[in-house]
């Protein structure tokens, strides 16, 4: 069976503070926190979900802030870089953004390309790509117009410990097609037209460490529940265990881990994130499962206040200019 997928659904990672990771990506980038919840396997961390107006797929990068967790280390078995789009032209307003906000950056070109590299709070690494693909954010929060706004992920570059192996579990299972290679990675894309180019060094990495400032996860799309459930055969047919099908309430997943060392999820498209709130109130409540709403209060008592804030510029900053 021949299967494509459109691209990478969303990311998860771990971070420490709740409320610096809130102030990071609604603040400094811009992303609009469209879902406030819990980890349903942990009810007492927050589970915060960041993308465009609607957290459309291809646009999710989210969160599990545990204060008490230990460092993690960037290394094989992970996502090592996550890459952000912004409409053509705007990479200088993003320099002169990040500067404003005191972020570290350096320039660096892939495959002529040219990303602006930063990190956040906990140490994940990003960058910044511009490309025609992708249709606007109608997101426009503390400073960044939908002009210049970030349109959603432009792929990951994939730190592998077996990197011909993640290489054919991207080509053989997830249907993605080899267009680049230089010294150091191969590049991959998808059939859609975001989350679509996928690096993957060519020299094995070493092992990661999991924990703040680490990606737990990449999920990729399926479609609907009937395509979902096609795509759980396929990986199976291919040798490997994805677990059951989860109720993630906003999509149903499945997760399995490639031999490269890398925790793959593919998760459907629908329901989304406006099956439990309106689209104009998104994020502004913590949402739970039913299965978790007898415990409301207990749960709430032990979870830290939040919100999203206007970004304040560091003392003697001369702004987004």
């Amino acid at each position: 069976m021949v299967m494509q997928t459109e691209g990478i659904h969303h990311i998860t990672a771990f971070v420490k503070d709740a409320q610096k990771n809130v102030d990071f990506y609604a603040g400094v980038l811009g992303l609009r926190l469209v879902k406030k919840t819990i980890n349903f396997d942990a009810p007492e961390v927050y589970h915060l979900y960041f993308g465009n107006e609607a957290g459309s797929p291809g646009t999710i990068i989210t969160f599990f802030p545990y204060e008490y967790g230990r460092k993690g280390q960037i290394g094989g078995g992970q996502v090592g870089i996550i890459t952000y789009i912004v409409p053509l032209g705007a990479l200088d307003f993003w320099k002169l953004r990040l500067e404003s906000f005191g972020v570290p950056y350096s320039l660096k070109t892939r495959f002529d390309e040219n990303y602006l590299t930063f990190s956040d709070q906990d140490g994940i690494q990003l960058e910044i790509v511009e490309r025609k693909d992708g249709e606007l954010s109608q997101w426009s929060f503390g400073g960044v117009s939908i002009e210049k706004a970030i349109k959603g992920f432009g792929g990951a570059v994939l730190y592998s410990t077996a990197p011909e192996k993640t290489m054919d579990v991207l080509e053989q299972v997830l249907g993605l097609q080899k267009v680049e290679q230089d010294e150091d990675f191969v590049r991959f894309k998808t059939k859609g037209n975001i989350g679509n180019m996928i690096d993957v060094n060519i020299a094995p990495m070493e092992w990661g460490i999991s924990g703040a400032g680490t990606v737990h996860h990449i999920a990729w799309r399926a479609e609907d529940n009937e395509d979902h459930a096609s795509w759980r055969a396929h990986v199976e047919q291919h040798g490997f265990h994805p677990t059951p099908i989860i109720d993630r309430q906003y999509f149903h997943a499945i997760y399995f881990r490639e031999a490269g060392g890398i925790l793959f999820e593919i998760a459907t498209d629908p329901p989304g994130f406006a099956v439990d709130e309106q689209p104009d109130v998104l994020g502004e409540k913590l949402m739970l499962p039913e299965w978790f709403e007898a415990n409301r209060t207990d749960i709430e008592k032990g979870l830290k206040p939040i919100q999203v804030r206007f970004p304040i510029l560091p003392l003697g900053s001369s702004g987004d200019r």
